[in-house]
C-alpha cells in the first residue's frame, strides 16, 4: 500500500515554495492541465504495478522528500 498522499504532499510543497501550478508547468515544459490532473489525483504518477509487486513481496511503499541544499 502506498503510505503517502502524493497529491497533498505536492500541494503543500508548492505552497511552501511559493510556486504556482502555472510556474511549475512552464518550468517543466508540460501543460497546466497535466499539473492540475496530478495535484487532483486524476493522473497516476506512481506505477500501480510497482506498488502491487512490492505489496506481494510484503512491503508498503513510503516516499520521502528531502529539501535540496542551496548552492
Amino acid at each position: 500500500m502506498l503510505q503517502n498522499n502524493i497529491e497533498l504532499d505536492l500541494k503543500t510543497r508548492m505552497i511552501e515554495s511559493g510556486k504556482s501550478q502555472t510556474e511549475i508547468a512552464e518550468n517543466l515544459g508540460v501543460t497546466l492541465s497535466y499539473i492540475n490532473r496530478i495535484t487532483k489525483g486524476r493522473e497516476q504518477i506512481l506505477n500501480k504495478t510497482f506498488v502491487k509487486m512490492m505489496e506481494e513481496l510484503g512491503y508498503d511503499v513510503r516516499l520521502t522528500y528531502e529539501k535540496k541544499e542551496e548552492k
